[in-house]
């Protein structure tokens, strides 16, 4: 969970959530029919999905947690007594404990007929409210109302709540391979290969896209590392939803609220004015984007002072090719192509745009992204036929080249033959061509926004 940066008046804060009370209840739910626990959609395309269902209503949101219990309202959560929740972690003993943050600590735990008759075993993750933490029951109920009303392969399942006395218990469906954060910056053991982590990018592109396209369009708000959590199969969810924020409506062009988030991931704009939008998240998308690529987190006091700020230092290094391949993380050496590794660089570029009209709309990145991994598969294929592609920067030579040192003295009648003969565009794999568009696929325009898929 992020932390607030500046206040604003209760006042204001109380008129944003009654708006948020009001427009809730535009928020259809993403039902998956046919997906596993492990699944992803093949397309965005929510309306031509055949594993995607739109239900004609969705509940209305629960105002308070006095409501809330009056009208549980969610058919698809679970309502958990505390007892069952204390004999689904053995007590919250200390060796189930997967984290802790601001909301207050999580614990690994199952639930199964020993703990609620005739419940089929299911491994969860149960995250307690702590009454002393940056948190309270806003932020809990925000979880429960947006993931109580949204399904969706890319966003963590909420199983049930706990909201007895004064306990307030979220129960999530078990992610087997943690969060992003904690395999990016590993220092021991496997790292992430290129694969993995594009695979985790388009998902949480995924994710974001389905929550901007909503009738009523969320914002995630917090989008970081730690938030994107992963299943056995390393596909990726994103979590944590107590900071998530009705979009605009109708002639609005953005919501004002007080700053929240966490430093290194807000949009500039957004800290500056408290103005947000659909595109505060799409930086946010690129920041992780950039960490996954370079290896480093978004804010470093240990690094020299000129690359605390990953963004500050690195953006301006992304836009040129020989740069930026020195900069990625080593770890991942020899496992992408130069020309891959440029398109992405160039990706996280524009989401990074001081502009905010300058950054790409979600729907937009998870086609870019779907581009470069079919282009990616069809290279393997390419090698696994035995053919070759050319990692990093290995020089495209001419066939003249290596006959060119071994007779540097030849007449110059050879050396004008050998020029007619060689190849119009020699250079290295870093280097392209000066037409060459590091966002061969469809081009986004900054100032069309085309309508996002509705739920």
């Amino acid at each position: 969970m992020g932390v607030c940066f500046s206040g604003e008046s209760k006042l204001q804060e109380q008129d944003q959530q009654q708006q948020q009370q009001k427009h809730m209840r535009h928020v259809k739910s993403h039902s998956v029919s046919g997906v596993g626990l492990d699944g992803t959609p093949d397309k965005l395309d929510r309306q031509n999905s055949p594993n995607l269902k739109t239900p004609n209503s969705a509940p209305l949101a629960v105002r308070d947690v006095k409501d809330l219990r009056q009208n549980p309202g969610y058919g698809n959560v679970d309502i958990f007594t505390y007892e069952e929740m204390r004999l689904a972690t053995k007590q919250f003993r200390p060796d189930f404990i997967l984290g802790e943050g601001g909301f207050g600590v999580v614990y690994r735990g199952v639930i199964d007929e020993n703990v609620k008759p005739s419940y089929k075993y299911t491994a969860v993750a149960i995250k307690e409210l702590n009454p002393d933490g940056f948190q309270g029951d806003r932020e809990w109920l925000a979880e429960v109302n947006y993931l109580g009303q949204l399904s969706h392969p890319n966003l963590v399942k909420l199983i049930g709540y706990c909201c007895e006395d004064d306990h307030r218990l979220l129960v999530y469906e078990y992610m087997a391979s943690g969060s992003l954060e904690k395999h990016l910056f590993r220092r021991v053991g496997n790292t992430l290969t290129w694969s993995k982590r594009m695979k985790i990018a388009l998902h949480a592109a995924r994710g974001l896209a389905v929550l901007h396209g909503a009738e009523r369009s969320i914002i995630y708000r917090d989008f970081k590392t730690s938030n994107i959590l992963l299943d056995r199969d390393f596909n990726a969810k994103l979590s944590d939803f107590g900071l998530a924020k009705d979009g605009p409506m109708g002639d609005q062009t953005h919501v004002s609220t007080r700053v929240m988030g966490t430093y290194g991931y807000a949009a500039p704009e957004y800290v500056m004015t408290g103005h947000l939008t659909a595109r505060s998240d799409v930086y946010g998308f690129g920041v992780v984007l950039l960490e996954m690529l370079l290896g480093r987190r978004a804010m470093d006091k240990s690094r020299p002072s000129r690359e605390h700020n990953l963004v500050e230092w690195a953006r301006p290094l992304l836009n040129n090719n020989k740069k930026l391949l020195r900069i990625l993380d080593p770890r991942m050496d020899g496992q992408y192509t130069a020309k891959a590794a440029m398109k992405v660089g160039n990706l996280a570029f524009q989401c990074l745009s001081q502009n905010p009209k300058g950054r790409p709309l979600m729907n937009q990145v998870v086609e870019l992204l779907e581009t470069f991994q079919t282009n990616e598969r069809l290279e393997e294929a390419t090698l696994l036929a035995g053919g070759s592609i050319t990692l990093y920067e290995a020089p495209n030579r001419s066939p003249n080249t290596s006959e060119k040192k071994r007779n540097p003295t030849r007449s110059g009648s050879n050396k004008e033959e050998a020029q007619r003969t060689r190849p119009p565009d020699v250079r290295s794999k870093s280097e392209p061509p000066a037409d060459f568009d590091l966002n061969d696929s469809p081009n986004f325009q900054p100032d069309q926004q085309p309508k996002p898929t509705r739920a």
